[in-house]
C-alpha cells in the first residue's frame, strides 16, 4: 500500500487487511497506531452479551427497559420509538443495525463495563476497548473517547470471529449475525455494492459483515468479506482533530480512500478467482 495515497493533511491512519484462515498481510498502513474508533468499541459489548447468553446467565427473553440517564441522541432509533422496553436480544439486533446509541447504554447497564473490559483483555487485547457508555458530552471527569483501537487488533478480533475463535463458536456466530444487520456500507464496504438493507445472504458469490464507527472527527470501518477466492479481515481507520486541520474537514478525503481500499480489496478477489484452478469434471 502506497503512504503517499493516504497522505490526507492531518489525517492519522491505521490499516490492515489480512487473510484470517492463511495469515497472510495483505496490506497494512500504521497497524499498531491507537486510534479513537467511536462506534466500532461496541462489538466488545456484543461479544460479552453474547457469552453470557450461551453460558446462560442471560436470557434473551429479558425486557430491558430505557431510563431518562439511557437517552442519548444521534445514532439508532429505538429514542425515537414508544417502545420503553426491548428484549435483550432485540436490543443487540439494533445495535448491529444501525449502531444504536440508546441500545447500547442499556446494554451496558445491564452487562457492566467491567465484564466487558474482562472479556476483551480475556481475548488478549490490549491497546483495543470499550471505555465507556454513549454520552451527549464529555467531561473532563469522563473517559476521553467511547471506544479505542489498532488495526491490527481489530482485524484480529473479525477474523477470529469469522474462524469461531472468540469465545467459542457459538458464541463467534452470534456476533456475526448481528453484524450482518448492519446498514451503514458507506465505508471501504461501499466497493462490493451490497445492497445496505438486506445482504444477509450471498451476493455475487460474496458476503459480508461489518461494524462502522463514525464521529465528527473519526471513520472506523472493520470488517471481513467472505468470496470463493478467499476470505478477508480488514480494519481501517482514520482520525483528525478539528484544530489541527487548516484546510478544512477532510472528511471527503478520508472517505474517497477509505472506499479505494474497498475497490482494491475487491479487485484483489477478483484477480485471485480469475487465477483458481479449475473444478474437475
Amino acid at each position: 500500500m502506497d503512504v503517499n495515497e493516504f497522505a490526507v493533511p492531518e489525517v492519522r491512519w491505521s490499516i490492515v487487511v489480512s487473510n484470517p484462515v492463511t495469515g497472510e498481510l495483505v496490506w497494512s498502513l500504521a497497524p499498531d497506531l491507537v486510534l479513537q474508533t467511536a462506534s466500532v468499541g461496541k462489538l466488545f459489548l456484543l461479544i460479552e452479551v453474547a457469552r453470557q447468553l450461551d453460558a446462560g446467565t442471560l436470557d434473551p427473553a429479558e425486557l430491558l427497559t430505557r431510563t431518562a440517564d439511557d437517552f442519548v441522541a444521534d445514532s439508532g432509533v429505538w429514542h425515537t420509538l414508544q417502545a420503553e422496553s426491548l428484549s435483550i436480544v432485540d436490543a443487540c439486533a439494533l445495535v448491529g443495525a444501525v449502531s444504536d446509541n440508546l441500545a447500547t447504554n442499556v446494554l451496558l447497564r445491564r452487562v457492566g463495563l467491567d465484564a466487558v473490559t474482562s472479556m476483551t483483555r480475556s481475548l488478549g487485547f490490549s491497546r483495543s476497548a470499550l471505555l465507556d457508555r454513549v454520552r451527549d458530552e464529555r467531561r473532563p471527569e469522563h473517559p476521553p473517547t467511547l471506544s479505542r483501537g489498532s488495526a491490527v487488533e481489530l482485524a484480529q478480533l473479525v477474523g477470529r470471529l469469522h474462524t469461531g475463535d472468540v469465545v467459542s463458536r457459538p458464541v463467534s456466530d452470534q456476533v456475526l449475525a448481528w453484524m450482518m444487520l448492519n446498514t451503514d456500507l458507506s465505508m471501504v464496504a461501499s466497493a462490493f455494492g451490497f445492497d445496505p438493507l438486506a445482504h444477509a445472504g450471498t451476493d455475487r458469490g460474496s458476503r459480508l459483515w461489518n461494524k462502522t464507527g463514525t464521529d465528527s472527527t473519526v471513520r472506523a470501518d472493520v470488517g471481513i468479506i467472505e468470496a470463493a477466492a478467499g476470505t478477508y479481515a480488514y480494519a481501517v481507520l482514520a482520525n483528525w482533530s478539528e484544530s489541527e486541520s487548516a484546510d478544512g474537514d477532510p472528511r471527503d478525503a478520508v472517505l474517497q480512500r477509505m472506499r479505494l481500499v474497498g475497490h482494491r480489496l475487491r479487485a484483489h478477489l477478483e484477480r485471485a478467482e480469475l487465477v483458481q484452478p479449475a473444478s474437475p469434471r
